[in-house]
């Protein structure tokens, strides 16, 4: 895969698919590899994906220094393989918690977006809380099947601080991340122990990452389109929440994939990648 070398001599590495203009595609997890975005859902036959490993993760190498495995030292890496790949500006897609890394790039570089997606993001890094009660009534569509009931009464425990075995409850509610618990679902969570740097996921959002004000500031003058896409399933973030993410920005717009979860792409292929290029090719 090609390589780069970031901003503190850390070699990266990034994959390219496709082909059509280029689309800077960021994974969350925190810090899982970028192998379990795969062509999402077909974008990669109408853009060229970069699609990055973060620091320690996939073929990326770890880092001399492991504390800058905080997500707020990672925008220095995406301004790098901006560069390394000689975009004046770029098209920039984030995946769940990689939508904090790109909140504080936008904060950072506004000048270097062209358009920007965050797909089902989370936004620590503006402090946008969620409420247990949004992310339950999502949940809820859910009621009246298996394994749905038992994941929602996990969820419920979980989101009460009620659970007695948060790992066997967490394990439980896994099945409301995907619009569809099928085989495909399956292997996708069954990948993530490999596919994730544990470590660095407990480093992403540490002490100091985040400075919400200020960011909330800067996002004010960011000029590029953002899109915020939820999924009709997802309670992390539910659309409501997406909504109040998207209205951060001068020219944000959340929208919302029908039967889609956490991972839309899995979920409703053809619309998400229909959609997602359809925001990034309409002229303003």
């Amino acid at each position: 895969m090609p390589t780069f070398t970031t901003y503190d001599g850390t070699e990266l590495t990034y994959r390219i698919s496709g082909e059509g203009p280029p689309l800077v595609c960021l994974p969350g997890g925190p810090m899982r590899a970028s192998a379990y975005l795969g062509e999402l859902g077909g974008l990669s036959a109408r853009r060229r994906l970069i699609l990055l490993d973060l620091r320690g993760t996939g073929d990326s190498a770890i880092p001399a220094d492991e504390s800058t495995y905080r997500v707020d030292h990672q925008v220095a890496d995406v301004e790098a393989l901006r560069a390394h790949l000689g975009l004046d500006r770029m098209d920039l897609l984030a995946h769940s918690a990689a939508g904090n890394l790109a909140q504080l790039y936008a904060a950072a570089h506004p000048e270097r977006l062209r358009r920007l997606v965050m797909v089902t993001p989370t936004a620590w890094a503006v402090d946008l809380p969620i409420s247990a009660e949004e992310r339950l009534e999502v949940a809820r569509l859910r009621a009246g099947s298996e394994p749905y009931d038992t994941a929602i009464a996990a969820y419920e425990r979980l989101l009460a601080g009620a659970s007695a075995d948060e790992d066997a409850d967490w394990a439980a509610a896994v099945p409301l991340a995907y619009g569809r618990w099928d085989e495909t679902a399956r292997a996708h969570v069954a990948a993530s122990a490999r596919e994730k740097n544990a470590g660095a996921a407990a480093a992403y959002a540490g002490a100091g990452a985040f400075d919400p004000g200020a960011t909330r500031a800067a996002l004010r003058g960011v000029a590029a389109e953002v899109m915020v896409l939820a999924g009709e399933l997802d309670g992390n973030p539910p659309p409501v929440a997406a909504a109040r993410l998207a209205a951060l920005f001068p020219r944000g717009a959340s929208d919302v994939l029908p039967g889609g979860g956490h991972f839309p792409w899995l979920d409703a292929p053809a619309r998400f990648a229909a959609r997602v290029d359809h925001f990034l090719t309409t002229a303003s």
